[in-house]
Parts: C-alpha cells; structure tokens; sequence
C-alpha cells in the first residue's frame, strides 16, 4: 500500500499568530486561577525581546517554566474551560500562508502532524479544527482529585522534536517522501532537516542563518503580504 506524505508544522508563531500557551498564561491570570505575580517570572525576558535586545526562545522558556510551576493543584475541568474560552476567542488568528498551504496539503491527502510546546490540552482542539491528524504537545500529569501535579509526561520526548516525526512516521505508516515541514525557530532545525521540503517561516535570526546555510525556502508574512526570499 503505497505510503501516504507527511508535513509536519511548528503551531505557535507559525501556524497561530501568537502563542497557544502565552494566551493560556494571561487567561489564567485574567480567572485568577494563577496570581498576577506570576508575570515577574518572565517580564525580564518578554521586555528584552519585545526590546529587540533578548531572543523569544528565551522568553518563551522563561513562560513554560512558569506555567509548570503554578500548574500544580490546578483542577482538570478549570484548565479545560479556559482552555475552551481561549481557541473560541483566538481560533482564526492565523497566517495566511501557512492557513492555506495545510488547505493544499489537506487536498492533496497529506498527513498533518502538529508538533508544539504548548499544552496538548489546548493544542489538539485547535489543530483539529484546522485539520490536522496528528498532535503532539505538553501532557501534564494528572494527580489525586483530577488535579495537575505540574510534571510533563515524556518530557524527554517532547523536547526532541525529530524523534516525534520519526515516531509518528513509523507509528502511522508514512512516508518522507515529498515530505513538508514548515517552523519557525531554531528549536525545528530537527525536524526540518528530516523532510523533503523545509520551509522557515518567520524564522528567528538563528533558523534564518541555518536556512540560508542549507538553502531551505524561507518565507515571511507581514501585514498582508508574503515574501518569499531566495
């Protein structure tokens, strides 16, 4: 039976115009689940980027490593509801060209698979609204009273994110053959190398200089135009 493609997507800043777990983070708040407070864990780091003098893998580390630390004892059914409030307000905050280029890909019978750092609990229902098959993100170990404890479950899978394509691609029978992975950041360098077709859109400094050493397709999306440069 003859193997279907795969192309694999980075989600955050990618895909969603933003972060999945950065809206989380400030829903949270807004609900009074996480205290105000929890913004000094990481405002040294966002005011550095937002400055332009700090990178956004920095910062967006510095957001994860807050969020797990006040996860725990939150209940299952708040981190649900909120999580259900923040695709509701934010599910078309999309790119354009990655919006459409999973459309052709859908058409032409690829297997989409998700790959992200965010929650897989507030990743899945947004990726599968847009389509995709297959989503990989954040589990959170739940503990006593349906409660989360703040660990990551295969945490040491979920940080390697070309072992999870390799993974799925054995796991459902797919092929890397006409492969397409599209990413943003240095942290998809991975996968990117693994696929047929890398695209780096919207790369960081560091991806771009990869790229530019491998001649990948970089694109980037601004206002409404799409550049595509060689």
């Amino acid at each position: 039976m003859k193997k279907r493609p795969v192309a694999v997507f980075d989600v955050d800043g990618t895909v969603f115009r933003s972060s999945l777990l950065i809206e989380l983070v400030d829903a949270f708040i807004a609900a009074g689940i996480f205290p105000p407070t929890v913004k000094r864990l990481y405002e040294r780091e966002q005011r550095l980027w937002l400055d332009r003098k700090g990178s956004y893998e920095d910062y967006i580390m510095k957001v994860v490593a807050a969020f797990r630390g006040k996860l725990k004892g939150v209940r299952y059914s708040d981190f649900e509801a909120i999580a259900e409030a923040v695709i509701e307000g934010k599910h078309d905050r999309v790119y354009a060209y990655t919006r459409d280029l999973i459309k052709d890909l859908k058409r032409k019978e690829y297997f989409l698979l998700a790959i992200s750092h965010s929650p897989k609990l507030i990743l899945e229902p947004f990726c599968k609204a847009l389509g995709f098959n297959k989503v990989y993100g954040f589990m959170y170990e739940l503990g006593p009273g349906n409660r989360f404890t703040g660990e990551v479950e295969e945490l040491h899978l979920m940080g390697n994110k070309a072992l999870i394509l390799k993974r799925a691609v054995e796991k459902e029978k797919l092929s890397l053959e006409k492969s397409v992975g599209v990413g943003d950041t240095e942290s998809d360098i991975g996968f990117l190398e693994l696929v047929a077709r890398p695209i780096c859109f919207n790369p960081n400094e560091r991806l771009y200089k990869y790229a530019k050493r491998m001649d990948w397709e970089v694109v980037v999306e601004r206002k409404d135009v799409i550049y595509k440069i060689q």
